[in-house]
């Protein structure tokens, strides 16, 4: 693949865990463990009222939320297990709010929802079911309520209920969109460290460490089904004296000119990475020689033909590059060596030239 120097999007990084945070599905699954014993307790105490009603509603719910969870044990369904643990919730609220379920006491449960709610779900299904939510407690806290469901909630409750749960909301919804930057910060920090780790800070190619990451997965997948792989190592001609003549800042336009060349000229499964001071490695996957050698001249050719602006003049830098092929069971070591020696000799004939392991250059 094509190193460059992209990172990975906000969007992307959400959807990672940091350190110590309580996977969703886990949590839905703890929160099902507690509320399937309190809600039976509840359907007792019912029972024991003379509320066989009550008591049969809150048992099926116990049983709703029992059945979610096997579901997701066997199908690991995550987004299935989310919104059905959702919906149970605020269908059980809302059924403890209406039929006022232990004397009325039952409501504040009402304050175990935006916590949970803003944790499992997205932050806009947070603000959406929260909102919902305190809508319709102050409809049944209305006149209109009283005509519908005879409720028996006293006026300071009432308006005790809806500012405390109001401001549990909107502390809720602050805290979570400060956990959810404070987790984004992390995560894009690690990222920056990870691609740092990866990459070569002056062109953003892959770097040496990288490169031998993807050589090695290449190799592998050589050994495994014998599709084999070419590699190309250049290096950029009398770069020294470009240094002495024209200075480093020239020098450093000339070695991101050769890596921006690389990475128009390659495909997106190359892998292209700064090998080192003024020599560059390209992994050509499922290439072989001639395939390797026409594409060493096309990036050859191109160099030669980019001038860098300096000091008022055009100057023209070459290269020369050196072609392996992978072939029987011979090492990266090998691979790498054979490279190494196919670039001397590309050097030696004359610089700004292609050779490969066998002695063809062009």
């Amino acid at each position: 693949m094509i190193q460059t120097t992209s990172r990975p999007s906000d969007t992307k990084l959400s959807q990672f865990r940091v350190k110590g945070e309580i996977p969703v599905p886990m949590l839905i699954g703890r929160l099902t463990l507690a509320a399937v014993p309190i809600l039976l307790l509840f359907a007792w105490r019912s029972l024991d009222r003379g509320l066989p009603g009550s008591a049969t509603i809150l048992i099926v719910f116990a049983m709703l939320l029992s059945v979610n969870g096997i579901v997701y044990l066997i199908s690991h369904n995550s987004t299935l297990q989310r919104r059905g643990f959702i919906t149970m919730i605020t269908v059980l609220f809302t059924y403890l709010a209406i039929n006022a379920v232990e004397d009325g006491s039952a409501i504040i449960w009402l304050f175990a929802y935006p916590p949970i709610i803003f944790y499992i779900s997205e932050a806009k299904v947070g603000v959406i079911a929260c909102a919902g939510g305190l809508a319709a407690v102050a409809v049944l806290f209305s006149p209109l309520g009283d005509m519908a469901f005879d409720s028996p909630y006293s006026t300071s409750f009432r308006l005790t209920m809806l500012a405390v749960l109001g401001f549990e909301m909107s502390t809720c919804y602050v805290l979570d969109q400060s956990r959810r930057r404070s987790k984004l910060g992390l995560l894009k920090l690690a990222a920056e460290f990870e691609y740092a780790a990866k990459h070569d800070a002056l062109t953003g190619l892959a770097n040496r460490r990288e490169a031998h990451e993807q050589l090695e997965a290449e190799y592998q997948r050589y050994m495994r089904n014998s599709r084999v792989f070419s590699v190309l190592l250049m290096d950029i001609d009398l770069f020294k004296s470009v240094n002495d003549s024209y200075g480093h800042q020239v020098g450093d336009e000339t070695i991101v000119m050769v890596a921006r060349t690389l990475q128009e000229q390659s495909r997106k499964v190359d892998t292209l990475s700064r090998w080192g001071g003024e020599e560059y490695l390209v992994l050509l996957p499922e290439t072989d020689t001639p395939e390797a050698v026409q594409t060493a001249n096309r990036i050859r050719q191109t160099i030669a033909s980019t001038p860098i602006k300096a000091q008022g003049r055009s100057i023209n830098a070459t290269i020369s590059v050196g072609v392996a092929t992978i072939h029987g069971a011979e090492s990266v070591d090998r691979l790498l060596q054979r490279a190494d020696e196919a670039l001397y000799r590309a050097k030696t004939m004359g610089r700004n030239k292609v050779c490969d392991f066998e002695g063809n250059f062009s």
